[in-house]
């Protein structure tokens, strides 16, 4: 393969790296579709669903920014295998409990809660490692290509939970994530990662989270990243913790099939992030955030809105290739807007954006529980929508402010 793409792929750390990304993601993805559809089972409530869901996503809201600060003085690769080992023995425990009969659904949710904490680092350690390790000349080819991954981990995975909850239960299918996600630390080890380490002061960490905070002030490109990346994770990804009283409760379809539906969207990003990654789609990188997400809530109004699960699968589809240009842009806008001494920092701030999906999780299965999940995602989707463009809006006119000296 000739180009960026090629000249990545032969480059021993990067295809490390990204493939190591590659495989723990599809396993964190699939952990979240068995486990709400575990919770399903068990409760037959869109509540429960959602309130297992969000265990797995809320560390990131809680500790994303501590996470991007401890990451600029700790190693930053044993930071990510820990990150692989911890949630392999969680995965182990819990496949154990499976086969003997005894696993609960609280266990369940307390399994999500620890392995998402170690998630929590992702944004911080490997997503920037990826783009260090590609070079300055290839971060928007590094960027998009591992967004893209990304996109197929969130397709692969869901599919692969829905055939596995379906045939082999929650022991088959956390004893697959643990397998993999310990494979994965050992290919790591051989990583060749240089970073400069220094001591850390855990007392100075609120200090550097709000260093970050007032720099992240003087750049509306970075506001931006944080307005939108709330919006979207808050309000237009909440759809994902309904995906199983969708499937199942609203268009009648199996296991397997609720596992399609969770890819859909995953589909179209990963064919938008590949067109991006090829240079196809060139764009103002700030009107493809903003827009791709923009396209991604409309896509989930009409999808909301759909008379058939085939017509849905279809729509969320068009909506992943809003998603592929917001993905591609919110890490690439952090590393070319950011200065190397805050950048973790900075994309701690952004774990904390996304790490507010839990809550817009929790509210849509409120809202579905009293009005229906159809209801409940459009809601959602609409008050994404009308945040999305008045902050564009606001933003566009705000001039750069000048750093205080320091």
């Amino acid at each position: 393969m000739n180009g960026p793409i090629g000249e990545l792929l032969r480059t021993p750390d990067f295809l490390r790296l990204w493939l190591v990304g590659a495989f723990a993601n599809a396993m964190r993805w699939l952990e979240l579709l068995a486990s709400g559809l575990f919770a399903y089972q068990v409760t037959g409530s869109a509540l429960a669903v959602a309130g297992v869901v969000a265990a797995r996503q809320l560390p990131q809201l809680l500790f994303g920014a501590f996470a991007g600060a401890i990451s600029e003085a700790v190693n930053r690769k044993t930071l990510v295998m820990l990150a692989l080992v911890v949630p392999a023995f969680v995965s182990t425990l819990l496949a154990t409990l499976a086969t003997t009969g005894h696993l609960e659904l609280w266990h369940v949710a307390l399994g999500n809660l620890v392995s998402g904490t170690m998630w929590a680092t992702e944004m911080s350690t490997r997503r920037r490692m990826v783009g260090e390790v590609a070079g300055p000349q290839h971060i928007v080819p590094a960027v998009a290509l591992d967004s893209a991954t990304g996109a197929a981990t969130r397709m692969v995975g869901p599919l692969l939970g829905g055939i596995a909850f379906e045939w082999l239960g929650m022991k088959g299918a956390y004893t697959a994530t643990a397998l993999v996600q310990f494979a994965g630390s050992f290919a790591l080890a051989g990583l060749a990662y240089q970073q400069v380490v220094r001591r850390l002061d855990l007392a100075r960490i609120p200090a550097e989270i709000a260093e970050g905070l007032a720099f992240a002030r003087t750049k509306p490109t970075i506001l931006l990243v944080y307005g939108i990346t709330v919006v979207t994770n808050a309000f237009a990804f909440a759809y994902s913790g309904l995906i199983a009283p969708l499937g199942v409760g609203s268009f009648h379809v199996s296991p397997a099939l609720v596992g399609l539906l969770a890819a859909a969207e995953p589909i179209g990003a990963l064919l938008g992030g590949a067109l991006i990654a090829a240079g196809v789609i060139r764009m103002d990188r700030r009107l493809t955030f903003a827009g791709g997400a923009g396209l991604f809530m409309v896509a989930l109004i009409v999808m909301a809105l759909s008379p058939s699960f085939w017509l849905a699968f279809a729509l969320l589809v068009i909506g992943g290739f809003g998603t592929a240009g917001f993905s591609n842009m919110q890490t690439t806008l952090m590393l070319t807007e950011a200065p190397p001494q805050m950048r973790s920092r900075l994309m701690g701030l952004v774990t904390v954006g996304i790490g507010t999906g839990p809550l817009g999780v929790l509210a849509s299965g409120a809202l579905a529980a009293e009005f229906g999940p159809r209801a409940a995602v459009a809601t959602m989707a609409a008050i994404g929508l009308l945040s999305t463009v008045g902050l564009s809006l606001w933003l566009r006119r705000r001039p750069p402010r000048p750093r205080n000296p320091s």
